[in-house]
C-alpha cells in the first residue's frame, strides 16, 4: 500500500492468483452483472402491479403478474446462491494455491531469514494473512464492482421511472458520500492496527508457549502474563476502535437513508396529487431508495476489506519476494559420493561483518572421520551448516570428491549428508514416521533392521505400541535419550553416504551414552564422518581431530599427536575433563 492510495499493481498481482481459475472468476463477475437487473426488475414489477393492477382492480392480471414476480424472486435467489457459494470457491482455491506456494518459498529459504524473523511472523503471514487475501475475492473486488453496477442500475431506472423524484432523493447524497468516506478512512486506519497487533500478539505467544519450561523454570508466569495482558489490550483497542466507527457510521446512514426517504413522501405526495407522478412510482421508490442506500453503505466496507487486504497481501508477497534463498544452479545429480571433503580458505559471516570462519582450510578422506573439538562461538557448527549449504560462504570453496558443493543440486547434496543434531527435533506422530519422515520408500523392516544394528530396537519395542507409539510435539513424552537414538536410526536408514554428528552425547546421561557410542560405532562403518563433540571421551578413535579457536584451526592431528603437545588445547581440555572424572 501507498500512503492513502490504492495499490493497483498490488492488486493486478492478487487477481493474477486466480488465473488458475480463471473461468470461475468470470463465472461470478457474470453473476455480479446478472444481479443487479434482476434485483431492480422487483421493484419495477411493484410499480407495474400497483398502477396497472391494482387501481385497476384487474384481479386476473395481477395474478399473472405476481407469478413472474415469484419467479424473478425465486431466479435472484439461485443466481444469488450460485454467486455467493461460486465466489467463496474462488476465494478458498486462491488461497489455498498461495498457502502452499508461501509454505514452499518458505521451505527454501536460508536458515538466516529464520534466524531473524519470528515464527510467529510467519505464521501469521501463512494463516491470518493469507485468510485476509481470501476477503478480497469473496468481499472485495467482485462485490464492489457489483454494488456499483447495481447502484448505476437503480439510479437509471429511477430517473426513467421519475426524473423529479430522482433528483429529490439524491439531494442527501452528498452526505451520505462524506460520511462514506470519513468512515473508510477511519476504519482502515484501525483495521491496519488490528493486522500489526495479531502478528505481536501471534508473535508472542508463539515465544512463550515454545519456551514455557524456561518461564515456569524462572518463576516468571506473572512477568510474562503482564507483558501479553499490554499486547491483549492493545489488541482489544484496535478492535473496538473499528467497532466504534462501525457503531456511528450505520445509524448515520439510517439518518441519512430516512431524511431521503422524508424528503420523497413529501414531495412525491404534492407530485401525485398533480398527477405528476403515479402512485406505484411512489411505493416503488421506496424499495428502490433501500436498495440503493444499501450498496453504498456497503461500499464503504467492501472498499477497507479491499484495502486490508491489500495490506495483508502486500505482507505476504515481501515474503515470497524475499530472496534470501540458497542458489540452486548447480546440475550435478550423483547417487553416491566417495566422501572425500575439503575445505579450501572457506571464510564465513553471519551478519557481512565478524568472520565465523577465518580462511580455514582442511581435508577428510572417503570413510574417515574427522573430530572438530572447541569453545562455544568457535565455528565448529558453522562447518557443518556451510557444508550442507544451509549458509552460503563469503570465499573460499568447499569440494566434495573434488567437485564444488555449488556445482551439485540441492537436493542431490543433501539426500547424501545426515546430520544428527544435540537438539533432536520430532513431530507429532508415530516413532516410526519419526524415523522415516514418512518417506514411503524406507520400509517398516528397513527401520526395524537399522534399530537392531545401533542397539535401539530393544529400547522402541518397550514403548507403548512400539513403532507406533505416539510421539508428542518435540517429542516431549521421550528421554533425550530415546530422542537420540531416534535420529541416529534416522541417520542409518537414509544411507548417507557423509555423516555428521553435532555433539550428538551432550545432554545425555552416562549409561545412555555408552548405548549412543555403539550406535556412533556403527554409523561410521564405511562412510566420511565429522563429529562434533563435547565429550572427548567419544572421539578417542577417529582418525584426525581439529581443534577450532574463534575460527581458525588451532590444532590438527591424531588423539596420540594432539594428547603429546605440551600447552596444547586439546591436551588441556583432555587433561580437565578427565581429571574431572
Amino acid at each position: 500500500m501507498k500512503g492513502n492510495k490504492m495499490d493497483w499493481n498490488l492488486l493486478k498481482r492478487v487477481v493474477r492468483q486466480a488465473r488458475p481459475y480463471r473461468f470461475l472468476f468470470f463465472f461470478c463477475l457474470t453473476l455480479a452483472i446478472v444481479l443487479a437487473p434482476l434485483n431492480v426488475l422487483r421493484p419495477y414489477l411493484i410499480n407495474i402491479m400497483v398502477d396497472d393492477y391494482i387501481l385497476t382492480s384487474d384481479i386476473a392480471g395481477l395474478s399473472r403478474m405476481s407469478m413472474l414476480f415469484i419467479g424473478v424472486v425465486l431466479v435472484t435467489v439461485l443466481a444469488r446462491y450460485l454467486f455467493t457459494y461460486n465466489v467463496n470457491v474462488l476465494g478458498q482455491s486462491v488461497i489455498k494455491d498461495l498457502r502452499l506456494k508461501v509454505f514452499k518459498h518458505l521451505t527454501s529459504l536460508k536458515l538466516t531469514y529464520f534466524d531473524q524473523t519470528p515464527i510467529g511472523t510467519s505464521t501469521t503471514r501463512t494463516i491470518n494473512d493469507i485468510e485476509t487475501i481470501n476477503r478480497i475475492f469473496t468481499q472485495g473486488v467482485i462485490t464492489i464492482i457489483a454494488d456499483l453496477f447495481s447502484m448505476v442500475v437503480i439510479i437509471a431506472v429511477m430517473f426513467i421511472t421519475s426524473w423529479q423524484l430522482t433528483l429529490i432523493c439524491l439531494l442527501t447524497m452528498p452526505l451520505m458520500i462524506i460520511a462514506t468516506y470519513i468512515f473508510k478512512e477511519k476504519v482502515k486506519v484501525a483495521f491496519q492496527k488490528v493486522r500489526n497487533q495479531i502478528s505481536t500478539m501471534n508473535a508472542f505467544l508463539n515465544e512463550r508457549i515454545t519456551g514455557m519450561r524456561i518461564v515456569q523454570i524462572f518463576n516468571k508466569e506473572e512477568q510474562e502474563k503482564k507483558k501479553f495482558d499490554e499486547i491483549n489490550t492493545k489488541y482489544k483497542q484496535a478492535n473496538l476502535d473499528s467497532i466504534f466507527y462501525y457503531a456511528v457510521f450505520y445509524p448515520v446512514v439510517e439518518i441519512i437513508s430516512a431524511l431521503s426517504l422524508a424528503l420523497m413522501i413529501w414531495w412525491g405526495a404534492g407530485a401525485y396529487i398533480q398527477d405528476q407522478v403515479t402512485f406505484g412510482a411512489l411505493v416503488a421508490f421506496q424499495v428502490y431508495l433501500s436498495m440503493l442506500f444499501r450498496p453504498l453503505r456497503m461500499l464503504a466496507d467492501s472498499f477497507n476489506t479491499l484495502q486490508m487486504g491489500l495490506v495483508a497481501a502486500d505482507r505476504v508477497f515481501k515474503v515470497l519476494d524475499t530472496n534470501e534463498m540458497i542458489s540452486n544452479e548447480g546440475a550435478i545429480g550423483v547417487e553416491r559420493f566417495r566422501g572425500q571433503v575439503e575445505f579450501d580458505s572457506v571464510r564465513f559471516s553471519y551478519d557481512g561483518e565478524s568472520e565465523v570462519l577465518k580462511g580455514i582450510s582442511f581435508q577428510i578422506p572417503e570413510n574417515n572421520t574427522l573430530a572438530i573439538v572447541g569453545s562455544t562461538g568457535s565455528g565448529k557448527s558453522t562447518i557443518i551448516n556451510t557444508l550442507n549449504r544451509f549458509y552460503e560462504i563469503s570465499s573460499g570453496s568447499i569440494k566434495i570428491d573434488g567437485i564444488d558443493v555449488r556445482e551439485y543440486r540441492l537436493d542431490a547434496l543433501r539426500n547424501r549428508i545426515a546430520t544428527v543434531l544435540q537438539d533432536v527435533f520430532l513431530f507429532s506422530g508415530t516413532l516410526i514416521e519419526n524415523i522415516t519422515l514418512r518417506d514411503p520408500s524406507i520400509s517398516k523392516e528397513k527401520v526395524i533392521q537399522a534399530s537392531k544394528l545401533i542397539g535401539a530396537h530393544d529400547f522402541f519395542v518397550k514403548m507403548p505400541g512400539a513403532y507406533d507409539f505416539k510421539v508428542l510435539e518435540r517429542g516431549n513424552n521421550m528421554s533425550m535419550g530415546q530422542r537420540q537414538l531416534i535420529s541416529f536410526v534416522r541417520a542409518l536408514v537414509f544411507d548417507p553416504d557423509i555423516l555428521i554428528l553435532d555433539e550428538a552425547t551432550s545432554s545425555i546421561d552416562t549409561e545412555t551414552e555408552a548405548i549412543i557410542q555403539h550406535a556412533i560405532e556403527k554409523l561410521i562403518i564405511n562412510r566420511t564422518s565429522i563429529v562434533i563433540a563435547h565429550r572427548l571421551s567419544t572421539i578417542r578413535n577417529a582418525d584426525r581431530i581439529m581443534v577450532l579457536n574463534q575460527g581458525e584451526i588451532l590444532e590438527y592431528g591424531t588423539h596420540e599427536e594432539l594428547i603429546q603437545q605440551e600447552n596444547g588445547q586439546y591436551k588441556s581440555m583432555h587433561d580437565l575433563q578427565f581429571q574431572a572424572h
